[in-house]
């Protein structure tokens, strides 16, 4: 609860109406204080306070003035006393809660594992989703140490049936091939998953786009594939178990457990898969940029080696902008040529013709003829690792 309070939110909030102060007819000193800010507290909060501290000292003063026992009085309410017991049965019963029980508890996990802990990975909004179930079904809350350790156990449980249902989506022969990805070095001998190495590349990002990484990522993607994973769950709790998996060493996995260690290599894969497919889907055009890009430097290191056929080309243009400079109503012969000769002149003319026209036909040329190579390369497998389909919607009324 917030401490700071404004003298109206006070009013509004902790005002004690004629059914509360009836039920403060009987009790007197700190008992009368204490239960009119439990009451108030409860009233706002749906459950009572930890310790004295949570009450904020505004709202103290506040209710010590209406139910007319001095402030002070509040340090020495007993919180671990019988009357304490007795104002919160009756603080319940005022308004309509009942105090959660070890059973319900039990009931709280097992609704967190069944319907929220396969969506929700955050504990602390499992926590939230804890009170406001407890509110809605007029339970007072338990403690939050209670509700982190119900919490706790829940996505235990789930995580336990996750694991099981995901090795019963496996057959034999997919388990067997996750075993391999994990398995110590045989000597040399290639496993069937792949073995240790292929783990190593499932971790690792494709790098940059180019005609090399699309058919690795091509590659990977047909061998995952032949794990045969699951995707009927929440991507974001998929996602969750890769990043576990990411983080693991091959001999962490290999100690673990079979259900775990099953589940994050199968979430491993299926993400791997995934990002695969949206790689060799988008890699067309990047491949084909690199390769412009290849093609524009090719071409630039042969325009380079022309313009650098006049030596000492920058100090005769400084020589030629000098004289031009010093004499502007001279002629060329006059003034140019004895700084550069015609022949000079000629040659940096014809450098000049280097334009960008002829720089753009050239880069057309070298392009058209890298990247009908790559192409051919390229078009057979990855429309053999593609899946294309088509969302149009058929037409109607025919």
């Amino acid at each position: 609860m917030r401490q700071d309070w404004e003298p109206e939110d006070l009013i509004e909030v902790w005002t004690l109406l004629e059914e509360d102060q009836e039920r403060l007819r009987n009790k007197s000193g700190a008992n009368r204080l204490g239960f009119a800010l439990l009451l108030k507290f409860f009233e706002v909060e749906a459950r009572f306070p930890e310790d004295p501290g949570e009450i904020p000292a505004p709202a103290v003063s506040y209710v010590a003035q209406q139910v007319k026992v001095p402030a002070e009085e509040w340090a020495g309410y007993d919180w671990s006393g019988r009357a304490i017991k007795r104002h919160r049965v009756e603080i319940r019963g005022a308004f309509g809660f009942r105090e959660c029980t070890a059973e319900d508890q039990a009931q709280l996990a097992e609704w967190l594992a069944a319907e929220l802990c396969g969506v929700e990975l955050n504990r602390d909004r499992l926590a939230e989703a804890v009170v406001v179930r407890c509110r809605r079904d007029r339970m007072e809350p338990p403690t939050p140490g209670r509700i982190a350790r119900l919490v706790g156990s829940a996505v235990t449980t789930f995580e336990e049936r996750f694991c099981t249902a995901t090795v019963g989506r496996l057959s034999a022969a997919t388990r067997s091939r996750l075993d391999d990805l994990v398995a110590e070095d045989t000597g040399g001998q290639e496993s069937a998953g792949g073995g240790v190495s292929f783990f190593s590349e499932l971790k690792a990002d494709p790098g940059a786009l180019g005609l090399d990484s699309l058919l690795a990522e091509v590659n990977k993607l047909q061998r995952v594939r032949a794990l045969e994973l699951f995707g009927d769950v929440s991507e974001k709790l998929v996602a969750a178990w890769r990043a576990r998996a990411s983080k693991e060493y091959p001999s962490d996995l290999r100690a673990a457990a079979p259900p775990v260690r099953y589940t994050l290599l199968a979430a491993l894969c299926h993400l791997r898969q995934n990002g695969d497919h949206r790689l060799a889907g988008g890699a067309v055009h990047p491949a084909g940029a690199a390769d412009q890009h290849a093609g524009g430097e090719e071409v630039e290191g042969e325009f380079t080696k022309d313009l650098k056929r006049v030596r000492g080309k920058e100090g005769i243009l400084l020589r030629l902008a000098e004289a031009a400079v010093a004499e502007p109503g001279g002629t060329v012969r006059k003034v140019i040529f004895p700084v550069a000769g015609e022949s000079t002149l000629k040659a940096l003319a014809a450098e000049a013709a280097a334009n960008e026209a002829r720089y753009r036909a050239r880069v057309r040329t070298v392009l058209r003829s890298s990247y009908s190579g790559h192409w051919r390369r390229m078009l057979s497998p990855l429309l053999g690792a593609l899946e294309l389909k088509c969302n149009n919607t058929p037409p109607t009324g025919r």
